[in-house]
C-alpha cells in the first residue's frame, strides 16, 4: 500500500476553549515537542518534516496518529486511555503547523510522568476518504510535494488503513526479490536427462522421422499404381490444403458470436458461405481438370459420342456454373456482415489461385510424363530432409525472421545435398519408359507395357573432356577417359535442384508468414509430427508450377498429334464432310497396301 494513503501530518495542537475535541494526552518522554513556527516558511518546513517523520515511522513499522485541530481536514481518531497515574505537569503551548496558532488556554494540570510502558500497537483509525479540494482550500500554504501525496491518496477509493507494526510493507527491492523467487519456483529448470523438454524433443524427432518414411513409401506405392492414382492423390491433397487455408478466415455470423439462436447460433458457421466456398472449389476443378483431360486425351474424348458435347462446350458450361455461384453469393449478402462476407469471397478466390491452379499444373506434369512430376517433388522432399538434418547438427545462424528455426547452415547444407541427389536420381529414373512417356491411357501402371518415342532430352550424348580433366579422370579410374556420357535431362535436373534449394523454400517462408499473421503454429494436424498438409505442400506448389513452365518453355516438343487432328475434324467439319474425308483417307490407305478393319 502506498504510504500516501495513510500518512497524516503529525502536528501537536492545543485546542482552544471553544473546541469540542477530547482533551489532549500528556506527552511522554519519548515524544518530541514541536515549537510553534513563527513564519509561513517555517510552517512549510515543519509540514515537510512531519511528512518525513511519518514516512520514517512507516518504514520502522510504527503508526502516526493525527492530532486534533480545528484547522485540519482529517478527523482525529479516538485517543488511547492513559497509562498509570502520571504526575501533573503543565502542558506546552504548541501552535498548529497547518494554520495560525490558536488562542492560549489555561494550563491543565497533568499527572507526573511514569516509566514508559511497552509499546502496544495503536488501534487502526477508521477508513477515511480524503477530499483533495478540501485539503487544498484548508491548507493553501503546503507546497507541491504535499499536495501530490494527498492527491495520490484520494485517487484510490480503498480504505486508508495503516500497516500493522508486526508486518511492515515490503520495500520495492524486497518485492522484486520475492517476485523473482516466485518465478523461479513456478518455472522449473530444464532437466538434463531424457525427461521434460529433452524427452519431448526426442519424441518429436522420432514421430517426425517415422511419418516421413511413411509418406515416402506411400508416395512410391501410389507412383507405381499409375497416372490415375497420382491425379487422385493431387486432388485429395489440394482439397485438404484448401480446407486448412480457408479455415483461417472462418466466417461466423454476428448473432452466433453473441450466442443467440438466430442465423444458426451457438458459434455455427454461416452454412451458405461454407457451401459456396466448396461450390467454387468444385467448379474451378471442373474447368481446369477438364481442360487438361481434353488436351491430353483428345483421341479418347473426341471419339466418344457421350464426351463429345461436353468437350465442345466445356468452357461455356464452366462459365455458367461459376455464374450460378456468383449469383448465389450476392443473394446471400447480409447488411450486418457485408465486410466479412466480401473478405471471405476474396480469400476464397486467392486460395483457389494459389492452391487449385498450382495443382492443375502439377497434374499437367503427370500427364506429360511422370518423371516431370516425380523428380521435382523428390528434390523438394530431399532438400527438406537434408536441411533439417544439417540444421539440427550444425545450425547456429538464423536464416529468416519469419522462420526462427531455419538456419543458414541447414539452408546451405540442404542445397549442396540436393544438387548431388538430383544427378543420381535423374540418371536412375530416366531409364524407364513408364516414367518418361506421356500418358496415353489412364489405366497404365508400372507393371504395364509402355512404349513411346522418348523426348530428345533423354537421349544419351557424349561430351569431350578437356585434357587436364581427361588426365585426372584417367588417373582416378585407371583407364583412359576422353569422353563423358550424359543426357540433357541430367542438366535440367540440376537446374531444378538449384530452384528447389534456393527458391522453393520461400514458399515455406510465405506459409510461415501466414501462420504468424494468424498466430498459429501449424495449419492443422493432418500429419503427426509435421502439422497440417499445407505445412508439407507449401514448397511443392511453387516447385510444380516452375517445373511446368520450365518444361513447356524449354523442353516440350511441338508436333501434331492424332488427337489434335481428330479435334480439328470433329470441331471444324460437317458430318457429310467427315464421311467424305473418311472415304478419301481409306482409299489412300488401300493404295499404300494397308488394310483397315472397320
Amino acid at each position: 500500500m502506498s504510504s500516501s494513503r495513510y500518512h497524516y501530518l503529525a502536528v501537536d495542537e492545543t485546542p482552544d476553549s471553544s473546541s469540542d475535541s477530547e482533551p489532549e494526552l500528556p506527552l511522554t518522554q519519548d515524544e518530541p515537542k514541536h515549537e510553534a513556527p513563527k513564519s509561513k516558511k517555517a510552517r512549510q518546513r515543519a509540514a515537510k518534516a512531519a511528512l518525513k517523520a511519518a514516512k520514517a515511522a512507516e518504514a520502522a513499522g510504527a503508526t502516526v496518529a493525527p492530532a486534533a485541530s480545528s484547522h485540519s481536514p482529517f478527523p482525529a481518531p479516538a485517543p488511547a486511555p492513559p497509562a498509570a497515574a502520571p504526575a501533573p505537569v503543565e502542558a506546552p503551548k504548541p501552535a498548529s503547523a497547518l494554520g495560525p496558532a490558536p488562542a492560549p488556554s489555561e494550563p491543565t494540570p497533568a499527572p507526573a510522568p511514569a516509566p514508559a510502558p511497552q509499546p502496544q500497537p495503536a488501534p487502526a483509525p477508521p477508513a477515511q476518504k480524503v477530499d483533495p479540494a478540501r485539503v487544498s482550500a484548508e491548507l493553501p500554504h503546503l507546497n507541491g510535494d504535499v499536495h501530490a501525496a494527498v492527491s495520490a491518496a484520494s485517487a484510490d477509493p480503498a480504505p486508508l488503513t495503516p500497516p500493522q507494526a508486526s508486518s511492515p510493507p515490503p520495500t520495492p527491492r524486497k518485492a522484486r526479490r520475492a517476485t523473482m523467487q516466485e518465478r523461479a519456483v513456478a518455472v522449473p529448470p530444464a532437466s538434463s536427462d531424457h525427461t521434460g523438454s529433452a524427452g519431448a524433443k526426442k519424441q518429436a524427432i522420432i514421430t517426425r522421422t517415422v511419418w516421413t518414411f511413411i509418406m515416402i513409401f506411400g508416395f512410391i506405392a501410389i507412383l507405381l499404381a499409375g497416372h490415375a492414382w497420382l491425379i487422385v492423390l493431387i486432388m485429395v491433397c489440394q482439397s485438404v490444403v484448401y480446407r486448412e487455408v480457408t479455415a483461417l478466415f472462418g466466417f461466423k455470423t454476428e448473432s452466433s458470436t453473441r450466442g443467440d439462436k438466430v442465423d444458426g447460433g451457438n458459434g455455427e458457421r454461416d452454412r451458405w458461405s461454407t457451401i459456396l466456398n466448396w461450390y467454387f472449389f468444385v467448379v474451378t476443378n471442373y474447368f481446369l481438370y477438364g481442360e487438361s483431360i481434353i488436351y491430353y486425351l483428345k483421341h479418347i474424348i473426341f471419339a466418344d459420342v457421350y464426351f463429345l458435347q461436353l468437350a465442345k462446350h466445356h468452357r461455356f458450361i464452366s462459365f455458367m456454373l461459376y455464374t450460378i455461384g456468383f449469383v448465389g453469393f450476392v443473394a446471400n449478402l447480409k447488411r450486418a456482415h457485408l465486410k466479412r462476407q466480401f473478405g471471405l469471397f476474396c480469400w476464397v478466390h486467392m486460395s483457389l489461385l494459389l492452391v487449385v491452379v498450382s495443382s492443375h499444373f502439377i497434374v499437367n506434369n503427370i500427364l506429360e510424363g511422370i518423371i516431370w512430376f516425380w523428380i521435382p517433388a523428390s528434390l523438394v522432399i530431399c532438400n527438406d530432409i537434408f536441411a533439417y538434418i544439417f540444421g539440427m547438427a550444425f545450425g547456429r545462424t538464423p536464416l529468416i525472421k519469419l522462420s526462427p528455426k531455419k538456419t543458414v547452415e541447414g539452408f546451405v547444407g540442404g542445397a549442396f545435398a540436393t544438387v548431388l541427389f538430383a544427378y543420381g536420381w535423374a540418371t536412375l529414373f530416366q531409364r524407364f519408359k513408364y516414367m518418361i512417356c506421356p500418358v496415353h491411357d489412364l489405366g497404365t501402371s508400372a507393371f504395364s507395357s509402355v512404349d513411346c518415342v522418348p523426348n530428345h532430352v533423354f537421349h544419351w550424348q557424349e561430351a569431350e573432356l578437356a585434357p587436364p580433366l581427361s588426365a585426372l579422370a584417367s588417373s582416378i579410374l585407371g583407364r583412359p577417359i576422353t569422353h563423358f556420357p550424359y543426357t540433357p535431362f541430367q542438366l535440367h535436373a540440376l537446374v531444378m535442384a538449384v530452384f528447389a534449394s534456393l527458391v522453393a523454400p520461400f514458399g515455406g517462408f510465405f506459409a510461415s508468414g501466414f501462420k504468424r499473421a494468424f498466430n498459429i503454429k501449424d495449419f492443422g494436424h493432418s500429419i503427426p509430427g509435421h502439422g497440417g498438409l499445407t505445412d508439407r505442400m507449401d514448397c511443392q506448389f511453387l516447385m510444380g508450377l516452375f517445373a511446368y513452365v520450365y518444361y513447356s518453355s524449354l523442353i516440350r516438343e511441338t508436333h501434331v498429334t492424332t488427337g489434335q487432328v481428330l479435334q480439328t475434324i470433329v470441331s471444324s467439319l460437317r458430318p457429310d464432310e467427315q464421311i467424305q474425308l473418311f472415304a478419301d483417307f481409306k482409299r489412300y490407305l488401300d493404295g499404300q497396301g494397308l488394310k483397315v478393319e472397320c
